[in-house]
């Protein structure tokens, strides 16, 4: 039987309310032993999800606060266990003294993610709801915030089990046949079963097409600013930021470490990195800030290079164009051109990269970047809150099962034998059974559950 855990479910900040939550078979006797209420029964006679106004003493029976408890009992809880939670002022000292409390009342400090975790094994959420519930806590824009909050409602998992379902009933029938032969069973609806598939396969598509949007908005873009020196990077950084973040100088080499910041800019969170001027340099410091901004340039998946508008394009920027365009997808932005602008002549082999003529002093040109970072990540706007993958483990489970999907419908109608196809259907399902948890592997599960806080 799993031991009684404890956490801290708030931050260690100063607010308003803090929450202390139990998980486990003693939960409600633990937080018992701490909390009295101040009218009427004790909590084990409560109904559940009932707010009760009480003390909470600490481990040495003394007052500590007063405040408000609930109970869920099992299986009617987020854990699928009895749990308990105090929601009390938001001090840390207090949170940190109650914690103890229930520590020397019998419960154990929890793991990172172990009530998750708990309500995962415990039938309560597959592994899609469950990483959906940490990208919910690490959203940064409102529009990620909404594809975790579908996925937690179950967006995806209602896809893919139909999936699943379809391709279950597909395999009982082929089992049947092969290991009854002699039993009256009905024949195979290859029209049927194969129209199934079909169906299957476009639902497993949509969900593989959906991972560059989903992963976009959840993680972001990064993007690298970058340029000779004083081409007007700082300036442009601040300018997106509406603050200034980085020192802006005349003084050629101002900037000499990366500095990056998150901005959502044309629907999408750009995750931005103002680099140092790409330059050869005798400077010691400098040439670490030039080679730090060339490991920026070969991890971005979005440039922006940078090249002032006042002067005619260099062979110099024309060789960091052609770098920065083998890297990932780049923005060719003439800088400064409220001062004035030259016509940029491209090179042959450049011609067709987007040039956008910007100011970062009279934002002149930032609405056709921003269309331009927009039309680059498109939203799509039939889909359905959620239904999108937002990480790799994900997109890779959707792919497989797709892929045996299409060899089970090519076996299906080249009329190949039975196992021929039921070997595929079941790869399909296994592939199911990953994304969602049915047959994931424990160190898979490890790894997903290592990336949540404490308390949650």
């Amino acid at each position: 039987m799993p031991d009684t855990i404890a956490a801290i479910s708030t931050g260690a900040v100063l607010s308003g309310i803090g929450v202390l939550r139990l998980s486990g078979p003693q939960a409600i006797a633990v937080v018992e032993r701490v909390f009295t209420p101040a009218h009427g029964a004790p909590m084990s006679a409560r109904p559940d999800r009932l707010l009760v106004y009480g003390t909470l003493h600490d481990a040495a029976g003394a007052v500590l606060d007063i405040c408000l408890c609930t109970v869920s009992r099992a299986p009617h809880s987020y854990t699928g266990e009895d749990t308990a939670e105090l929601q009390c002022h938001g001090s840390p000292t207090v949170l940190r003294e109650g914690l103890e409390a229930l520590f020397a009342a019998g419960a154990r400090q929890a793991l990172a993610g172990e009530f998750t975790k708990r309500a995962f094994l415990n039938g309560c959420l597959d592994l899609v709801q469950a990483e959906a519930v940490i990208d919910l806590i690490h959203a940064e824009t409102a529009e990620a915030a909404r594809v975790a909050a579908g996925q937690l409602g179950g967006a995806v998992s209602r896809r893919t089990d139909a999936v699943y379902d379809a391709l279950a009933a597909i395999s009982a029938h082929y089992h049947a046949v092969i290991d009854y032969p002699d039993e009256d069973i009905p024949d195979f609806k290859i029209a049927d079963y194969a129209r199934q598939m079909r169906d299957a396969e476009a639902t497993l598509a949509a969900l593989e097409r959906s991972f560059e949007r989903g992963r976009v908005l959840t993680a972001g873009v990064p993007t690298a600013i970058v340029g000779r020196p004083n081409a007007g990077k700082s300036s442009l950084l601040n300018a997106l930021l509406g603050y200034d973040r980085a020192i802006v100088t005349d003084v050629p080499g101002t900037t000499r470490d990366t500095i990056s910041e998150p901005v959502r800019f044309g629907g999408v969170l750009l995750r931005l990195t103002d680099t140092a001027g790409l330059r050869d340099t005798a400077d010691a410091v400098e040439a670490l800030g030039v080679e730090r901004s060339r490991e920026a340039l070969k991890r971005a998946e979005l440039i922006f290079l940078l090249s002032d508008a006042t002067g005619e394009l260099t062979d110099e920027d024309a060789a960091l164009l052609r770098q920065a365009k083998a890297a990932a997808p780049t923005l060719l932005l003439r800088t400064k051109c409220d001062l004035g602008e030259v016509p940029c002549a491209l090179p042959a082999d450049l011609a067709g990269t987007p040039i956008l003529p910007v100011s970062s002093v009279t934002m002149q040109g930032f609405d056709a970047l921003e269309a331009a970072v927009a039309a680059r990540y498109p939203t799509d706007p039939g889909a359905v809150a959620g239904e999108m993958l937002t990480n790799a483990r994900q997109a890779d489970a959707v792919a497989r099962a797709r892929q045996s999907v299409r060899a089970a419908l090519d076996a299906l109608e080249c009329g190949m034998p039975p196992d021929a196809v039921l070997t595929e259907s079941e790869a399909a399902m296994a592939a199911l059974g990953e994304l969602s948890g049915r047959t994931v592997r424990e160190d898979v599960t490890e790894q997903i559950f290592s990336r949540f806080c404490v308390g949650k």
